[in-house]
């Protein structure tokens, strides 16, 4: 199910940037300084995003629900596991992250201890892309049906606010991932490959030959 999410979110984004470009109004600066204009319009034009928004609108909205059946399925599988408690942060997973953070920046040579299988900065940032997902997935209903699911938009802040919030998760997503990749691809091809098929292959070692074992049983006789 995790594995799933890599093909699910790029073509969310890829569709979605499709829907963005017929009305692309968010900037970065302050005040009337213009930084940066999210996007360019030759950067539309580099992945052939102008244009076709049917096909976007079509390619989102079907891959949304396959999305949120999958966040349904993952959520639902850790709880009835117990895997829930492997990434839940707590008090201490602050320090932690800036521990972990510090030790892969080279500056802190100590690697900081793991409680189960993931360490501080894993179980913050998870927690975190999980809740992301989810107020993905709010945002996204509260803008394709702002007047059938009216609570769920007024709540959000309204219309302009629950765009504003999808957008900002997206490019929330996309930096995630790029983190993410990098972190696995530097831990190693093996656990690279396991994100991406969903299962890690694992060295067991083969059992003693019968040779050895009756040459330490004359041993023991001895």
């Amino acid at each position: 199910m995790h594995w799933i999410n890599f093909p699910l979110i790029v073509i969310m984004v890829w569709s979605g940037l499709r829907i963005y470009w017929a009305e692309d109004v968010y900037a970065f600066g302050i005040l009337d300084w213009e930084w940066f204009k999210f996007f360019p319009e030759s950067f539309y034009e580099s992945l052939d995003l102008n244009r076709r928004l049917a096909r976007g609108l079509a390619f989102h909205f079907n891959f949304a629900w396959l999305f949120t059946i999958n966040g349904l399925a993952f959520v639902i599988y850790t709880w009835r596991t117990g895997e829930w408690r492997e990434l839940a942060p707590n008090r201490r997973s602050l320090r932690g992250s800036l521990d972990v953070l510090l030790h892969d920046l080279r500056i802190r040579k100590e690697e900081p201890p793991k409680r189960g299988r993931y360490n501080e900065a894993q179980r913050l940032t998870y927690s975190l892309v999980i809740l992301l997902g989810a107020l993905a997935i709010l945002s996204g209903f509260a803008i394709f049906k702002p007047t059938q699911v009216f609570p769920l938009t007024w709540i959000l802040g309204g219309y302009t606010s629950a765009r504003i919030i999808h957008f900002t998760v997206t490019i929330a997503f996309m930096l995630f991932f790029v983190v993410h990749v990098l972190q696995v691809a530097r831990a190693g091809w093996r656990n690279f490959t396991s994100m991406v098929t969903g299962y890690e292959l694992v060295d067991i070692e083969p059992p003693e030959s019968a040779e050895t074992t009756a040459s330490t049983e004359e041993t023991a006789d001895v």
